[in-house]
């Protein structure tokens, strides 16, 4: 993500790269693809003393979200994070206040919230009626570097807070309902994990308007592709689903090119005439012009850029990316005690 980032980064005539930090090569890696023109740290300390920016990008491991979140806003930068906005509600409430108190905006990664295909899922899903049923996954056959990415993840974070942020955000958007109650079921398929960590999670949420919502989440080899990517979402006046048929014919599960895509929305109606029959053909939406992965990046950059220059109140994005780790952090906190938990503001 750090990467797709910069090159967005990189294109836009408005922003200017001053310093790639990280803690590896991977930072030399990418200056080269970028044309080696950037400085380059190890330390961010460093990096913030001698390039003085005013935003920062924060892409790296959830656990260190909130740090550099707050170091960024201590030396005057507006901030863009990837998802989630750190890895306790605890650190998420602390970054809420600082951004508050500092004037600076933020901008959490939540990249379906800027892919149209995904917007019109939501926009469809809503002209279903009350109560809806969500099911959703994104199981991951992970092998190599990007096995070795997910069990580093999952030091300090689940799939199901990690991935599952996203698809909790989108429910969100969809029920006109509040989640009250989650319970949720994990299993750990590999010794290669520590005894505490999980790479297989399932949850389940309740909201006030009857809806109910479901999400799976798995990462590595073992994991089978025969199901990778479900979004589905059924109500009184029939169903919403993405199929993404060639994404899913193609065993590409662990990249985050296919976890973008759409190629056709499928509305279906369920109004009967009075034989009991259809009223009305489904309808096949083609989305095939729809962005690919770096060109949604490059949106997320310009409205990180709009939100800066027009000064857009970004409050309620803040409060809705709390929410979303609110609500997998319990899920989480189900698998941990196999208790079901019900949902407060203060949980």
């Amino acid at each position: 993500m750090g990467s797709s980032h910069a090159l967005a980064y990189h294109t836009m005539t408005a922003f200017e790269i001053c310093g790639l930090v990280s803690s590896g090569r991977s930072k030399d890696i990418l200056n080269e693809k970028l044309g080696g023109q950037y400085k380059t740290f190890t330390d961010v300390n460093e990096a913030f003393e001698t390039t003085t920016p005013q935003a920062v990008c924060i892409s790296t491991y959830p656990d260190t979200h909130e740090q550099y979140i707050l170091q960024a806003l201590e030396n005057n930068c507006h901030v863009f994070v990837e998802k989630p906005i750190a890895d306790t509600l605890e650190g998420a409430l602390r970054v809420q206040q600082a951004i508050q108190q500092s004037g600076k905006k933020l901008v959490v990664g939540y990249i379906l919230r800027h892919h149209p295909s995904w917007i019109r899922f939501v926009t469809e899903a809503r002209q279903l009626g009350t109560p809806l049923v969500m099911r959703m996954n994104l199981n991951q056959q992970s092998q190599g570097n990007t096995w070795k990415t997910h069990k580093s993840l999952m030091k300090t974070v689940s799939p199901i807070v990690d991935c599952g942020v996203h698809y909790i955000d989108v429910m969100c958007q969809m029920s006109k309902g509040i989640p009250e109650k989650v319970c949720a079921i994990g299993a750990r398929l590999t010794d290669e994990l520590e005894p505490s960590a999980y790479n297989y999670g399932q949850l389940q949420i309740q909201f006030s308007d009857g809806s109910v919502g479901w999400y799976e989440a798995g990462w590595g080899p073992m994991i089978s592709e025969n199901a990778y990517f479900i979004k589905d979402v059924i109500g009184p006046k029939g169903s919403i689903s993405i199929l993404a048929k060639n994404a899913q014919s193609q065993g590409n599960s662990d990249t985050v090119e296919a976890h973008t895509q759409t190629e056709q929305l499928l509305l279906h109606h369920a109004q009967l005439d009075d034989d009991g029959k259809f009223v009305l053909r489904d309808e096949w939406i083609d989305t095939q012009d729809e962005p690919d992965h770096y060109a949604l990046c490059k949106r997320e950059q310009e409205y990180f850029l709009k939100a800066i220059l027009e000064d857009i109140d970004l409050n309620k994005a803040t409060e809705d990316a709390i929410n979303s780790l609110r609500i997998a952090m319990a899920c989480d906190e189900s698998i941990r005690t196999g208790r079901m938990i019900h949902l407060s503001k203060n949980h």
